[in-house]
């Protein structure tokens, strides 16, 4: 699935970025690391991947990223967050005062699954990817427990959604980047161009 001229970032401040990276380009795409606000601007998309909330909110105020990534997604920019990534971009998280992006209107609850050595491979019913389930890789992984109106919820678990979107700001609990099926990668290569063929649009 080609998306001519676009292209996606992956946030390098830690996590499974090599991984999303290779995703992205097995899928059509031009993929970058991003770890300045000038890599940023580089790119059409951004996806912040599995690994260490909390440390990662530290990194991205270190590295003057987050009030950037959260104008630009404001602005229309497509961004999807993978399990740790969830939890970076929700309004809040139970039981916690974690400091958050707020760019999706859910709560989410950390290692919700369990944890480390409770991982799971579990097959998901996810109807935009097709009828065929999608391996849903759980690995200390959070759920929403309470999402707003403008959230649509694409994939559940145990009857917790652990795949949602919200325009233009995509979220999964599950790591797509750990399986060899890149569905949810194209998914979201698909929202980068609805989002540019808009802005080409308004731009006309």
């Amino acid at each position: 699935m080609a998306t001519k001229g676009a292209s996606v970032g992956v946030l390098a401040l830690q996590g499974d970025v090599v991984e999303h990276l290779s995703a992205m380009r097995e899928s059509g795409v031009d993929a970058l690391p991003i770890k300045t606000v000038e890599d940023l601007g580089r790119v059409d998309g951004l996806v912040i991947p599995g690994g260490e909330s909390t440390t990662v909110m530290k990194l991205l105020d270190r590295f003057q990223l987050a009030e950037p990534i959260a104008q630009r997604v404001r602005e229309g920019m497509p961004l999807w967050g993978t399990c740790m990534g969830m939890i970076v971009i929700a309004r809040d998280v139970t039981g916690t005062q974690q400091p958050t992006l707020d760019l999706m209107d859910i709560s989410v609850r950390r290692n919700a699954f369990g944890r480390q050595n409770e991982s799971a491979e579990v097959p998901l019913a996810i109807p935009a990817l097709g009828d065929k389930p999608f391996p849903g890789v759980f690995i200390r992984a959070p759920w929403v427990e309470r999402a707003g109106r403008a959230v649509e919820t694409l994939g559940e678990r145990d009857g917790h959604a652990v795949m949602v979107r919200q325009e233009n700001v995509l979220a999964t609990s599950f790591h797509p980047e750990l399986t060899g099926d890149r569905r949810v990668h194209e998914y979201f290569i698909c929202m980068v161009h609805d989002a540019l063929v808009g802005k080409r649009r308004k731009i006309a």
